[in-house]
């Protein structure tokens, strides 16, 4: 059976749309030297048009002071990380959020009580750009982490199948953030691709240190992860363009709503988020 490495290092080298390879160089030249690795993730990796579609990406950077022009950006990204930018290049638009390799390496791992990393790198990636062999080194040594992390943090059940191990732990996770996503969806990441998850499951549990549940509860995680996901919403109204259109763009998209904003709420995002999330709690479009 291969071992964790060798999957997670052939998943991450695996071919990608040349556009992809092209945005992914464009968004590392945007901060230089500083640049170590462009990571894409995401429904996009399954899509053969991507026209219309918002890609994910991860960047990777060696120093937050030598990604930035402005030292408040680098500040707000070591505080509260990653700091999240919209881009446009040869007509795609992409999100991507910035991480430096020490907080990716933390983030993708069990030192942590946030999800947002480790649950999102469990799931199929691909290294779409590199500064040099080391920094593809780092990347995989990351990603290699956050499988076993998701499914130590679940905890076993004795009996259980694998994919519905996964299944659970992916819920457990959803539950930790504000998602916009209908009911369902944690299953669906694992029953778009179950072979993948079939091949990953022996390694990825065989890495786990020790087969035990979280080191800390799922409420605690839910309620930090809640307040973690509000003060990154806030902060992205300050680096997001058009941050306020994407979050409800992706609410309508997701939990199937029409929400619509008024005039004020785009010139001023962050008390727009605040005026709109008892509404999108009480209507379940968020979670």
């Amino acid at each position: 059976m291969p071992e964790l490495r060798d999957l997670v290092a052939a998943e991450l080298s695996l071919p990608v749309d040349p556009q992809v390879s092209g945005i992914a160089a464009a968004i590392a030249q945007q901060h230089g030297a500083a640049s170590r690795a462009v990571m894409c993730y995401g429904s996009c990796l399954r899509q053969k048009r991507l026209d219309g579609l918002m890609l994910d990406f991860y960047l990777i950077v060696s120093d937050y002071r030598a990604a930035y022009d402005k030292r408040w950006l680098a500040t707000a990204n070591r505080l509260i990380p990653p700091n999240v930018f919209y881009f446009e290049h040869d007509g795609l638009v992409a999100k991507y959020a910035v991480l430096s390799e020490a907080d990716f390496e933390r983030l993708a791992g069990p030192d942590t009580n946030s999800v947002s990393v480790w649950a999102r790198f469990a799931q199929p990636s691909r290294l779409v750009w590199v500064a040099d062999a080391d920094a593809r080194e780092r990347a995989i040594e990351a990603v290699l982490q956050a499988a076993p992390t998701l499914l130590a943090a679940a905890g076993a059940r004795d009996g259980e199948p694998p994919l519905d191990w996964w299944r659970r732990a992916f819920a457990l996770t959803y539950s930790a953030e504000l998602r916009a996503e209908r009911k369902g969806r944690a299953a669906s990441v694992v029953d778009t691709d179950p072979k993948r998850y079939e091949r990953f499951s022996g390694p990825a549990i065989a890495a786990i240190p020790q087969r035990t549940s979280a080191r800390s509860s799922w409420a605690r995680r839910r309620l930090e992860g809640k307040a973690l996901s509000i003060a990154r919403l806030a902060k992205a109204s300050l680096t997001f363009a058009g941050g306020a259109d994407y979050i409800i763009w992706k609410i309508n998209r997701h939990a199937g709503t029409d929400i619509q904003l008024k005039p004020w709420q785009r010139r001023h995002p962050l008390l727009a988020g605040l005026s709109l999330l008892p509404r999108l709690l009480r209507s379940g479009a968020v979670r």
